[in-house]
């Protein structure tokens, strides 16, 4: 299960459950109280309103702080960073040597980098945002990285 996907942990659905099951009954107890009970009523459902708030906005903040975390990186070798040949195991090379030589081509090491993540289960919209790469280069990637031929260890 990749970090990026477009639906919510079950830790978020459960939180923001909450905090809509929270408000329907926010409205519903506004709505039965007598006349005289409203306002303070209605100040206690103001604190409680601001909390699912609060937990909205973590589960938010969770997530942008999630998409900001660098990704993790090979180990530096004498060239720069290099990854072994059991990891770059499958990679589709002869697929994605036109793609090397087009005009404003990504750099091997970028295709390398999203070869990893296409391993790791990640999207190929997610991984052409991440590093720059060309949509049809990332699909590319993943498509092979999902093939049923490939070993899918590492």
């Amino acid at each position: 299960m990749t970090t990026s996907q477009l639906f919510p942990r079950p830790g978020e659905v459960a939180a923001l459950a909450t905090v809509l099951g929270l408000l329907v009954l926010e409205e519903i107890a506004l709505g039965m109280a007598e006349e005289e009970d409203r306002p303070v009523i209605g100040g206690i459902l103001i604190g409680a309103s601001c909390s699912g708030l609060l937990v909205v906005g973590a589960v938010l903040f969770s997530r942008w702080l999630e998409a900001r975390r660098p990704l993790p990186l090979p180990p530096l070798g004498p060239n720069g960073r290099e990854y072994s040949a059991r990891a770059l195991q499958g990679f589709p090379m002869e697929a994605v040597r036109p793609l090397l030589l087009a005009e404003h081509a990504p750099q091997l090491g970028q295709l390398y980098s999203a070869w990893m993540l296409a391993r790791a289960g990640r999207t190929a919209p997610w991984i052409a945002r991440r590093l720059g790469i060309p949509l049809a280069a990332a699909h590319l990637l993943v498509d092979a990285a999902r093939s049923p031929g490939l070993d899918q260890r590492r």
